[in-house]
């Protein structure tokens, strides 16, 4: 292992450089032994895309460019290292938007090759998991929650790298059915932040909304319906007040918080397990994190969520995830290919539509 230009010795300490560009956030990290977080650099781009209403991927990916050069510069002056001290390298490949992925992708093998140091992809969704081993030691096997803005996934976690996913949402994720809900109330983007923002002065019994396979024992999740019911209550009250509107975003986000935490506890007592993991940007909701600990706690569940900075889209978590499969050995090749959101989705729809 390399020591630290700067006189900082790190012995025998394996660092990672973390690339991430999945969606509208340019970022880089450089990750100690998986666990400690030397330096992370996020370049956000909500204020360009909130013009639009949402993420615009063509402008998304040119974004990337200019950004991803700067940002990998920044992180490893932060670290206070030069790239000739970097052991590896973790660069996420997917799910993402596929332009996106290809600058951080492209990059990352630039800087493989003309460093001599092995590359690993990484999936986003289990790197979210991987956040929380930055700030807590976490005993496996564990129950983990990824809920994002594309993505509600339920996932066993026996290990740093062994994922067995339980369940995910049939439609729309968590984070889509906030924005989705956001935007038919008139509210800006980021939707889901608005609508927590708003729903701390509300009555969350206003409305009851559906809570999706509320009975059922399935691990899987459905936003859709949900949305729906919020369409066809606003038809009856079109322009809500201010107090009307608090109690809208309160019983909505209820809803959807109350299904994501007993769909957890659900996995968790169903595989055996005394933690659970709760990532991903959705987590940063506070009524999320005040509902998960206060229900999973009372059964007996140690309930561990990242801080802010670790939920949102981050290459710290890239680059910790990356660690841990590079330190067991694990190595991708130069002809590493994405795999996007967009495509997996895609290919779907067009085996229900065959029959296949």
């Amino acid at each position: 292992m390399k020591g630290v230009y700067t006189g900082k010795i790190l012995t025998m300490s394996y660092i990672t450089l973390g690339i991430e560009s999945s969606c509208d956030e340019t970022a880089a990290a450089v990750i100690q032994d998986g666990k400690k977080c030397l330096s992370s650099v996020v370049a956000s781009q909500i204020d360009i895309h909130k013009e639009y209403g949402g993420v615009v991927p063509e402008i998304a990916s040119r974004l990337h460019v200019e950004l991803i050069l700067p940002v990998i510069d920044k992180a490893l002056k932060e670290a206070e290292m030069d790239a000739a001290n970097i052991d590896g390298i973790a660069v996420t490949h997917g799910p993402g938007l596929i332009g996106s992925l290809m600058v951080g992708l492209s990059t990352a093998k630039a800087l493989s090759f003309s460093l001599g140091v092995p590359i690993i992809g990484v999936n986003h969704l289990e790197a979210h998991l991987s956040a929380v081993h930055l700030e807590n030691e976490v005993e496996f096997p564990f129950v983990g929650l990824v809920v994002s803005g594309g993505h509600t996934s339920l996932y066993l976690v026996r290990g740093y790298t062994e994922f067995e996913l339980l369940g995910k949402t049939r439609d729309d994720a968590a984070g889509e059915a906030f924005d989705k809900a956001a935007k038919v109330l008139g509210l800006s983007y980021p939707g889901g932040v608005q609508i927590d923002r708003l729903a701390r002065e509300g009555n969350t019994s206003f409305i009851d909304f559906p809570r999706p396979f509320k009975s059922s024992m399935t691990p899987d999740f459905s936003f859709s319906g949900l949305k729906t019911s919020l369409v066809y209550y606003l038809r009856k009250e079109p322009s809500p007040d201010e107090e009307r509107l608090k109690d809208i975003c309160a019983s909505y986000q209820e809803a959807i918080v109350e299904t994501l935490v007993d769909k957890t506890l659900l996995s968790a007592k169903g595989n055996n397990v005394g933690s659970v993991v709760i990532a991903g940007g959705v987590a940063c909701n506070s009524r999320l994190r005040e509902l998960a600990g206060e229900r999973l706690g009372q059964k007996g569940l140690s309930v561990y969520i990242p801080s802010p900075k670790y939920c949102t889209d981050n290459a710290a978590m890239i680059g910790s995830m990356g660690a841990f499969r590079l330190m067991k050995g694990e190595r991708s090749e130069l002809d590493l290919t994405t795999f996007s959101t967009a495509r997996s989705k895609y290919k779907r729809g067009r085996a229900a539509a065959q029959g296949s």
